[in-house]
């Protein structure tokens, strides 16, 4: 036989031929419609059926096993539960290392500010819809924690603990509008002076609203602002930031100065916080005001 376009061309199509031959008769089984030809069939192709059978019945063996046998099921089963375990070690992983680093901005605050605190869990915020910022914390009456404390985080103030059960107890939020608190500017109060001194009260997630003393008192915008401190430090201890000088208004006439002051805590999202159970010897001063 020749060599050419046109033999290679009617070689092709047999090969074709066969193969749909071959898949057809074996999806029909003993009902296949070429039933009656396959052995006329077999007879002029079959040196052709045989090439094509012993390339095509690996392949399809291949595929149609894949996935479906008991040891495919087993091993695709132990990755998915390898896979399930990985991702949940890595937010274990992410959730403890968050916690270690508000543990470490905690204990830092303490000891620079030198309370004693006991560390605690939030367990609950209050219903936002009822106009209050509180929430409920995993220390009570057995950690040595009263009513009228002091709680903070690695960042400031949070605000004070109001009703105390044995385990538990309810923390005012310093951003509530109830809430109230004597704040102060770095250098108010010390030995060079300088500074100056105000009442905060809370503005739900618009911050603070301070009133200061001296109505023509130059605040700079971005100056921070400390708790003052109370007598016996309580409710609250000296030198705990509260936040920044975001804008001051304008007072002519008027007896008081007005600013608006950014907290440094988000109270949205608190989780480790401390309660300040025994104020410092001495005041701190402005030892705990933030680097800008």
């Amino acid at each position: 036989m020749r060599d050419d376009k046109r033999t290679r061309l009617l070689l092709a199509v047999l090969l074709a031929a066969a193969f749909a031959m071959i898949t057809v008769d074996a999806r029909g089984g003993a009902r296949s419609p070429l039933r009656p030809l396959r052995s006329g069939g077999e007879a002029a192709f079959g040196p052709v059926q045989r090439t094509v059978a012993a390339v095509a019945t690996p392949v399809t063996s291949f595929v149609h096993g894949l996935g479906h046998s008991d040891a495919d099921r087993k091993q695709i089963a132990r990755l998915k539960a390898d896979n399930a375990a990985l991702r949940e070690l890595n937010e274990t992983s992410a959730d403890a290392r968050a916690r270690a680093s508000e543990l470490d901005k905690l204990l830092h605050v303490a000891s620079v500010g030198t309370f004693r605190t006991i560390p605690a869990r939030v367990l609950a915020f209050s219903p936002r819809q009822q106009g209050t910022w509180s929430a409920t914390i995993d220390a009570g009456a057995v950690d040595g924690v009263k009513p009228g404390m002091t709680v903070l985080d690695g960042d400031g103030l949070v605000g004070r603990t109001t009703a105390v059960g044995s385990d538990s107890a309810t923390v005012l939020l310093a951003n509530d509008p109830r809430f109230t608190v004597g704040v102060r500017t770095p250098g108010a109060g010390g030995p060079g002076g300088g500074g100056q001194v105000g009442l905060a009260t809370g503005g739900g997630a618009a911050g603070f609203s301070v009133q200061f003393y001296d109505p023509q008192a130059d605040i700079p915008i971005g100056t921070p602002v400390l708790t003052f401190g109370s007598a016996g430090g309580s409710p609250f201890v000296p030198g705990v930031p509260l936040g920044t000088v975001t804008s001051v208004q304008p007072t002519p006439g008027a007896l008081t100065r007005t600013a608006t002051v950014k907290p440094y805590v988000d109270y949205g999202a608190l989780q480790l916080i401390g309660v300040v159970v025994a104020p410092p010897r001495t005041d701190p001063r402005d030892a705990l005001v933030p680097p800008k």
